[in-house]
């Protein structure tokens, strides 16, 4: 007896941080440690690690995660403070070629919806300075809910919230275990390398793109 084939997905869910927006915040701590790698990575993988800005995802805020960190590491006092106060640094630009997929999607009226892992904080800058994210049908942003991709909660959170079937849904995001467990929950998806490729997913799928 043969499985049913998988329903054929109809809504586009998208990441947002490397998908539509680029973030590493390598481009504020080059120019901080004057272009020397080895500081960079020496910071990031010490200091402001991932698992710090995670938090700030999860819905810590920068407030008290800079007085925190600031309190183990007080000679960083002031590097600490810019991963706050210097954020769009990190964030040099839309990535276009996804924008210009997202504005093909609307335009053929193909729902949109976003899955993120974000600050609360920092998603209220974002959306002002990236018009575009003003218009999916809905976000579930990790800080607001307190949950965290990969976990499969959020996800579920997702559906129940909009009333989607994953069975209709194609996710992206540049995050392999974000990816999986989309598929976990039911959901196609997409691992995000580059526009080009994520657009040949989904005219395979069937979109008009």
């Amino acid at each position: 007896m043969h499985a049913p084939a998988p329903s054929p997905a109809r809504i586009v869910v998208f990441d947002i941080g490397n998908v539509l927006i680029e973030w590493d915040p390598r481009h504020l701590y080059r120019k901080i440690f004057g272009g020397d790698e080895g500081k960079v990575e020496a910071f990031l993988g010490t200091v402001c690690t991932p698992a710090w800005n995670l938090e700030q995802d999860r819905g810590r805020r920068w407030a008290d995660a800079v007085a925190e960190l600031s309190a183990a590491f007080p000679q960083w006092r002031a590097e600490i403070a810019a991963y706050d106060e210097r954020w769009h640094e990190m964030v040099p630009g839309a990535i276009q070629g996804t924008v210009a997929i997202l504005d093909r999607l609307r335009s053929a009226g193909v729902p949109t919806y976003a899955i993120t892992n974000f600050s609360d904080e920092k998603f209220v800058e974002a959306r002002l300075r990236f018009p575009f994210l003003e218009g999916f049908e809905g976000i579930v942003v990790s800080a607001e809910v307190g949950l965290l991709k990969p976990d499969l909660a959020i996800y579920s959170l997702f559906l129940d919230r909009y009333g989607l079937a994953a069975g209709d849904c194609i996710f992206v995001d540049d995050s392999p275990r974000n990816v999986a467990a989309a598929r976990a929950v039911g959901m196609h998806a997409h691992h995000f390398t580059t526009p080009d490729a994520f657009a040949a997913e989904l005219r395979a799928h069937g979109f008009p793109v």
